[in-house]
């Protein structure tokens, strides 16, 4: 593989024009793509296999033009004190804004009169209008929505006080200006780790290209795949991400190999060779990890795992690729300008070589100091409660919000999310039902069933006594399902949150296996050891662990929340921890191959096990990172979204990235290596006869160089032109 890398990376740099012309071509193309595709009108949500999507599926066949799956809406008016909404002028102006609601869009499916569905409170201050849609939230126009907001901004004008909660007016998150800071601290810690701007600015710039032919596929192919707006953010996030810290990697070797006095197209095809063959294995982990979310069997996680691999793939190609392009383009510019003078740097070990020195005095001693500091701050972990967030967790400047505590004040918690109960059977079974469940514990209201037309399928409305993401809602479910048939079925938003997170539990470990143990391969085939790969997983558990009980003691605990803008705790949204092994564990083994892979060099190249540590740390460990700090900068970025779910991932992401990088692949995987000694580099014989020989590391690389196999040849005349003007 180096060999081949090497040759590409030479081919690149010597036509450099047309690499770079084809890469703005597909720029262009993607573009014109996304800006000539049909807006997305659909995010469909659904979860085979769980009853709630069964219940579902019943009232589209049972119910036909129901749109049980719609958007809703509930405009809540609490009147001014003194008052009550039954009051005659509170009363003409909730009717007036019941019949704006209803003419206020052709999308409106019903809109029910809070004095005829008995929806005032009991002391009379609050009522609510429940309003239905023909279509998902995601399939509401414009007009639609500005239709809903116009009703509520006129009979606030009255007096009253007036709210809007459900999903009818959810938008796509916004992340305000937190990316871009994420964006100039990653540029201030490029900057500082080249000391070049032209250096600095190579991994921004094919970063930024390669998301922006990411992002604009998306868009272009939104609509056709049914892809929501989280999928365009997380494939920012982690395009973003690796895309610098791959280009990072390349410039980094090339100014290295500079450094040894090569040639510069030499340089270039012996960095894609060596460093490349780090990225190609690296990307291929985080691949691994991203596409492996298939197997929870939700769509939508599974087409953003896709997404995002996609954006991965175009980070990896951009790096081998479009980098040494652009390094011919930049001329010796690359280098510092003490270096460009032609001054002498001081050989004096640098901070990565004292940092190893050290631990390799003291490895039990830092062993243990990382892995109980992790296992200490993985102890909140042990209470994670998992869920989906609702309106009560939207910040509380928002109208969601509001409209979700006047529901809450005015008729209890349990109001925000009712339980629609599905019934496969006539009247008499439906009222069993009824019955049945107005005897549970837990159960504030039961409404009367509302058959088909044929009579052989109802619906009935349950509201539960307790917030729709507490634990007591999720034991009522329990119990309506425990205590009910087989023509019993529990649906609606919350129960649909309960099932999601029910899945992601059940589907947690049989996820873990297959990441871990095809990325345990993978790194056999790179390191040509059992032990490596094996510390490798076993780090990664530790560190993302520990990243959990961060997550917990922040946004289920509280500490710290104000620090971080969270105004509401609850339970972990369900997604986080299969989400955050699948993405942790591909950049977790990032920062592996790339470091390691320079200390395997360094040992199958003649030095001894602590040497080969040494050299790792020296080469690696500055740029290393310089990585870590990009990626907690572009992940913090995401910390400043006005959306609880896009916060927490910035959050979990960063802090895990901290961890893994600082103390695992830092303090313990030197550490482990070092008590290891040559055992680290074991491999039976029988499997090395086995395993193919990748030559990550490039050992027949350079033997063929050394045989004068490839020669770097003369340089062009456009670098010949280059150098002139340098």
């Amino acid at each position: 593989m180096a060999t081949f890398l090497y040759k590409l990376g030479r081919s690149a740099f010597r036509r450099r024009r047309l690499v770079a012309l084809l890469w703005v071509a597909l720029l262009a193309l993607a573009g014109v793509g996304a800006a000539s595709a049909s807006t997305a009108t659909s995010s469909s949500f659904s979860i085979p296999g769980t009853e709630a999507q069964k219940a579902f599926d019943l009232l589209e066949e049972r119910f036909p033009g129901a749109s049980p799956d719609g958007a809703t809406a509930r405009v809540v008016f609490k009147a001014p004190d003194g008052g009550k909404m039954t009051d005659a002028a509170n009363k003409a102006e909730v009717n007036k804004a019941v019949t704006a609601l209803k003419d206020g869009s052709d999308q409106v499916a019903s809109v029910a009169d809070p004095y005829t569905a008995k929806a005032v409170s009991k002391d009379g201050r609050t009522a609510y209008v429940a309003v239905t849609y023909k279509v998902s939230s995601m399939e509401l126009t414009k007009e639609t929505r500005k239709a809903l907001e116009k009703t509520g901004a006129e009979a606030r004008d009255s007096g009253l006080t007036v709210e809007i909660g459900g999903d009818a007016l959810q938008a796509v998150p916004e992340t305000g200006p937190g990316e871009i800071i994420g964006v100039a601290i990653a540029a201030v810690v490029l900057v500082i780790t080249f000391g070049s701007l032209v250096a600095a600015g190579l991994p921004l710039l094919t970063a930024i290209i390669g998301v922006g032919i990411g992002i604009s596929t998306i868009t272009a192919l939104a609509n056709v795949l049914d892809l929501g707006s989280t999928t365009s953010t997380l494939a920012t996030m982690i395009g973003l991400a690796v895309g610098i810290d791959y280009a990072l990697f390349i410039v980094s070797r090339y100014r290295a190999e500079l450094a040894e006095g090569r040639e510069r197209e030499e340089a270039a095809g012996r960095a894609v060779g060596t460093a490349g063959s780090a990225v190609v294995f690296a990307g291929l982990t985080v691949v691994i990890a991203l596409v492996g979310l298939a197997v929870v069997n939700i769509p939508m996680l599974t087409k953003m795992g896709f997404a995002a691999a996609g954006t991965v793939v175009i980070a990896v190609l951009i790096a081998l690729t479009l980098i040494p392009a652009l390094l011919g383009f930049a001329g010796k510019r690359v280098l510092g300008r003490k270096v460009r003078k032609g001054k002498q740097t001081s050989e004096k070990p640098n901070m990565g070589t004292r940092w190893s020195r050290f631990v390799l005095r003291r490895p039990v001693t830092v062993l243990l100091a990382g892995v109980v500091g992790l296992g200490a701050i993985a102890v909140p972990a042990a209470s994670l409660e998992m869920g989906l967030p609702d309106d009560g967790s939207q910040p509380v400047s928002t109208t969601q919000r509001k409209a979700y505590d006047l529901l809450s004040d005015g008729f209890g918690p349990g109001f925000s999310g009712p339980l629609l109960v599905v019934v496969d059977g006539d009247k008499s079974a439906a009222e069993r039902t009824v019955k049945q469940i107005r005897g549970l514990d837990g159960v504030v209201a039961v409404t009367p069933p509302t058959a088909n037309k044929a009579g052989d399928t109802s619906m009935i409305t349950v509201i539960p006594k307790d917030r729709p993401s507490s634990v007591e809602t999720e034991d009522l479910v329990h119990s309506i399902r425990a205590d009910s048939g087989d023509d019993v079925l529990v649906t609606g938003a919350t129960a649909m949150n309960i099932d999601f997170s029910q899945k992601m539990n059940d589907a947690l470990l049989p996820y873990l296996a297959l990441v871990v143990g095809l990325a345990f391969l993978l790194l056999m085939l790179v390191f040509r050891s059992v032990l490596v790969p094996l510390k490798a997983a076993l780090g990664f558990l530790l560190s993302v662990v520990a990243a959990l009980g961060a997550v917990v003691a922040v946004f289920q605990w509280g500490w710290l929340g104000s620090l971080f803008g969270v105004e509401q705790t609850g339970p972990i949204m369900s997604m986080m921890p299969i989400f955050m092994v699948g993405v942790v564990f591909g950049l977790a083994m990032d920062y592996e191959v790339f470091l390691v892979t320079r200390m395997r060099e360094a040992y199958v190249h003649g030095e001894r096990p602590g040497e080969a540590i040494v050299t790792g740390f020296k080469h690696g460990a500055r740029v290393v990172t310089a990585a870590a700090v990009i990626m907690m900068a572009v992940f913090s970025g995401f910390i400043g979204s006005s959306e609880q779910m896009i916060k927490m991932i910035g959050f979990g992401l960063a802090i895990a990235v901290f961890f893994d990088a600082f103390v695992v692949r830092m303090a313990i995987v030197p550490a482990v290596l070092a008590l290891l000694g040559h055992k680290a580099w074991w491999l039976p014989r029988w499997l090395d006869r086995v395993l193919p020989n990748v030559d990550v590391e490039g050992e027949k690389l350079h033997k063929e160089l050394a045989g004068g196999a490839t020669d770097a040849g003369p340089q062009d005349p456009d670098e010949e032109r280059a150098l002139v003007r340098v």
